[in-house]
């Protein structure tokens, strides 16, 4: 069938894990619904300190603040629909709007992998040249670089949800997945996907491979500056300053680039083994990411327990 053909499906319908039983959906939908209260929670108290305490507004703050941003509509893009689908077994989702989640979805990624090479940037400055530093990297210099990420990361997901929305969906309107993305949507649509799929790959690949190169040659160069430090205590507090944020990176990109190298040559896995490893990918930064934030950056760690410790004096 060309893909000028009418399509027929006007509805598509969020599958979830298609080998949870439905004894389970009780337990999978309060697991999300807790992962999503936590994950809002937290980053909006990331936001709320970064608002009213006026030593976080510097440009290493202010990177993280997109990202929380971002965190937040990705999760928001993403989780009420499938919890409604076990909560209230609400699965179905229109035609557009299924196309505007994908859409959504991608660029919130895209978003986040611009971030990360932002943050890596700041870093790779701050300690390999640290007494130009302050000269290179000033808040408006995040400013301008993060409007920019959020303005370019428009493009990749424009450009699939362009392709993908004109082909003819005329059999099976299921989407394998927790959300509309892609790939979950081109697999049903009735003509061969190669040429769809090929340059969508070749977009993730870029967004994702672009700013990972340069995060490992930061992250290098990092190193080499380390070890020229004299003083071990010097090495392990040039060090801290960085772990925090190798976690978020490594959280976000190492499954990624699994998942997508190992369908793109030939390895498989169960569907819901797959489902599995996409929703700890797209979910756990989210939640797991204002914990890094406060224990592993001074001063927001530092707003945290100020307030806590006021929180908590006797009146």
């Amino acid at each position: 069938m060309s893909a000028g053909n009418h399509s027929f499906v006007t509805e598509f319908i969020i599958v979830g894990f298609p080998g949870l039983q439905p004894e389970f959906y009780g337990l999978a939908s309060t697991v999300l619904f807790l992962v999503y209260f936590c994950t809002a929670v937290g980053n909006v108290i990331i936001l709320v300190l970064f608002a009213t305490d006026r030593d976080l507004h510097k440009p290493m703050y202010f990177v993280i603040l997109h990202l929380v941003v971002s965190d937040i509509l990705f999760s928001t893009t993403t989780l009420p629909k499938i919890i409604a689908r076990y909560w209230f077994q609400a699965g179905a989702i229109s035609f557009t709007g299924c196309f505007v989640q994908m859409y959504l979805v991608h660029y919130f990624g895209t978003v986040n992998s611009y971030i990360l090479f932002i943050m890596a940037l700041d870093r790779y400055v701050s300690i390999c040249f640290p007494l130009r530093y302050p000269m290179i990297i000033k808040n408006s210099t995040i400013h301008i670089l993060s409007a920019t990420a959020w303005i370019v990361a428009k493009a990749g997901p424009l450009m699939m949800v362009i392709r993908a929305y004109p082909l003819p969906y005329c059999d099976s309107n299921k989407i394998m997945q927790c959300y509309c993305d892609h790939i979950a949507i081109t697999m049903l649509a009735c003509t061969d996907r190669a040429p769809y799929s090929f340059p969508a790959f070749v977009v993730a690949m870029v967004v994702l491979l672009g700013p990972l190169a340069f995060i490992i040659f930061s992250y290098c160069s990092i190193i080499v500056a380390v070890v020229q430090i004299a003083s071990t205590q010097g090495r392990l507090k040039t060090l801290s300053t960085c772990s925090g944020q190798l976690i978020i990176i490594a959280l976000y990109y190492l499954p990624r680039c699994f998942i997508y190298l190992s369908s793109n040559i030939g390895i498989r896995f169960s569907t819901d083994l797959r489902i599995v490893i996409i929703m700890l990918y797209s979910l756990l930064p989210p939640l797991i990411n204002p914990l890094i934030y406060s224990f592993k950056t001074k001063y927001i760690k530092q707003s945290l327990m100020k307030r806590f410790k006021r929180s908590t004096a006797p009146q």
